[in-house]
């Protein structure tokens, strides 16, 4: 499998950015998601394939641009696609699934087919849950950086008590992903990028 250089990821980016403040609203959230995930990788032991991980975290919201009209309006009813669409755009520009899956599969802690019909969901019914540790660390690493105005990096205690709200099942998940992976220092990261750590 070629996995796409951080250069050619960018390129994909500003390519289908509807607007510059898009772009570098949803490429720095990208480019701050690998900054977590590369900061987790260093302190693991198991054997992932770090490229991969790299090429997750700075595509997995690519989908974000088919919500962002060209005067810069966010459709909010249907962010929850946001994934599902990543996925397309990134199999439309010849992307393999394990890549493209990275966008498709980290929203949440997973959202699977009960998920979508009990909450009805405007998604094709589907399991979209992270199977591989490549997959679930960029999931993982998601959770602790948000793009709201303005954006802002959330404690794993802050991500906890908002996943909590979609179910216990959820806040275990979240849970048994912090104790596999660890948790990331982002008081650094918070400084660098101006964005307030709550």
């Amino acid at each position: 499998m070629q996995i796409p250089t951080p250069e050619a990821i960018r390129a994909l980016h500003e390519r289908h950015a509807p607007t510059a403040a898009a772009f570098n609203l949803v490429h720095t959230h990208c480019e701050i998601v690998w900054k977590i995930a590369e900061q987790l990788l260093d302190g693991m032991a198991e054997d992932i394939d770090r490229d991969l991980v790299r090429a997750g975290c700075l595509l997995h919201d690519i989908g974000v641009y088919r919500l962002i009209d060209g005067e810069g309006r966010l459709d909010g009813k249907n962010y929850i696609r946001h994934g599902v669409l990543g996925h397309e755009i990134l199999a439309a520009e010849g992307m393999p699934e394990e890549i493209c899956r990275f966008c498709s599969c980290h929203t949440g802690v997973g959202l699977t087919r009960q998920d979508i019909v009990s909450q009805g969901l405007l998604l094709p019914a589907g399991d979209y849950v992270a199977v591989s540790r490549e997959e679930q660390l960029v999931m993982y690493a998601d959770k602790f950086h948000s793009k709201s105005t303005p954006p802002v990096f959330l404690s794993g205690d802050t991500y906890a008590a908002r996943v909590r709200r979609f179910g216990e099942d959820k806040a275990e998940a979240f849970t048994a992903l912090r104790k596999t992976f660890g948790e990331p220092d982002l008081e650094a990261l918070a400084v660098s990028y101006g964005h307030a750590l709550t």
